[in-house]
């Protein structure tokens, strides 16, 4: 995503709330700058299995591969690209099991899916959408020596030139297999393309490659207080409080840095003190955000946030405004779920301060 380079995310989050929040339902802004605010110190662990990004070359200037490896178990597949010739195409994802005797068995747990469409940002943010609905489970097999796509969709789907396809899908596997993300001709055949397909060349970000750990637990080191510890900001994807993966680029074995981390899923959680309510906020940072948001509230109610929801994306003028989540009691459980989607910038800010 190589407009990510130009500044960072944008989130507004808009307030979708049960009986058991505090606020009411909302999509202001407010004056807050996450600049101004104390850095709240947290931990951060990867968990989770192997991420495959597929985003270089991110504009497709040719039939071919544009990232593959063989892999079994927990995987997720982040891959974004635009069709960058003048001819229609296809974008494809193909499984391959080489194993003579036994089929592939795949469980796709979660996917979310865009495209293909010229509006970038909608793309990023129905893949965020689909992906938190988390009601989406489909099994695949691959049959012994054979092939099979990941996403039928995609089989018939016609991308024209400069439209986008992008997709996340988490998976497990019972063997190895082969996942190829392809361009072709409409009229090829996707199996008889796949047997000679070449790796294209990565475009100068060589943003693509397998990761480990493809999520991230963040925690705070300490207990939020809202009547002593007043308005702090915790930092995500910064490459500095919050470093980049690293992993391998499986096409040539040289190494590689998801700059972004696109594909990781965050999952935030910053315990408080009982006893006074705080309020939540994303600060952005510049540039242009859409997306979903997974919030969780005392164990029980779950739901997903279009970040923002009055208009398609936000963030890219007054760095100084933050986006309200909502006011909720400390001492009771709030996890973020967060992913940067494809199109939007990074980082973002995340600000708790106590509620007035």
């Amino acid at each position: 995503m190589n407009w990510f380079k130009t500044g960072v995310l944008a989130l507004i989050m808009p307030v979708m709330l049960h009986s058991t929040a505090l606020a009411s339902t909302v999509y202001s802004t407010v004056k807050l700058d996450g600049l101004k605010l104390p850095e709240w110190s947290t931990t951060v662990s990867p968990y989770g299995g192997k991420l495959l990004l597929s985003d270089s070359p991110e504009t497709v200037p040719d039939d071919g591969i544009m990232y593959q490896d063989t892999v079994d178990g927990d995987i997720r597949l982040f891959f974004h690209h635009v069709n960058g010739t003048q001819v229609n195409k296809k974008i494809i994802v193909l499984l391959e099991n080489a194993d003579e005797v036994q089929p592939a068995h795949v469980t796709v747990t979660k996917f979310g899916l865009g495209g293909p469409s010229l509006d970038y940002l909608e793309v990023g943010k129905k893949v965020q959408k689909d992906y938190l609905q988390d009601e989406n489970l489909y099994l695949l097999e691959v049959p012994e020596k054979g092939s099979r796509s990941l996403i039928s969709f995609l089989d018939t789907s016609i991308v024209e030139p400069n439209m986008l396809v992008n997709g996340m899908y988490d998976f497990k596997t019972d063997r190895p297999i082969t996942v190829k993300v392809m361009m072709m001709p409409v009229e090829a055949d996707i199996q008889k393309f796949a047997e000679t397909a070449k790796v294209l060349p990565a475009d100068q970000y060589r943003l693509r490659g397998t990761f480990e750990g493809k999520d991230r637990l963040v925690v705070g080191k300490e207990v939020y207080d809202s009547k002593q510890s007043g308005a702090v900001a915790l930092t995500l994807a910064d490459n500095h409080i919050d470093p980049y993966v690293t992993g391998i680029d499986a096409t040539d074995g040289t190494s590689t840095l998801n700059y972004g981390n696109y594909g990781i899923v965050y999952k935030v959680f910053l315990p408080s003190m009982s006893g006074g309510k705080a309020s939540y906020y994303l600060n952005p940072r510049g540039g242009e955000y859409a997306g979903w948001l997974g919030l969780e509230y005392r164990h029980q109610d779950e739901h997903s946030i279009p970040t923002p929801a009055d208009v398609m994306s936000f963030g890219s003028k007054k760095i100084s405004e933050s986006a309200f989540l909502g006011t909720y009691e400390t001492g009771k459980a709030v996890w973020l779920t967060f992913s940067p989607p494809g199109a939007s910038n990074l980082p973002i800010k995340l600000i708790i301060a106590p509620a007035k």
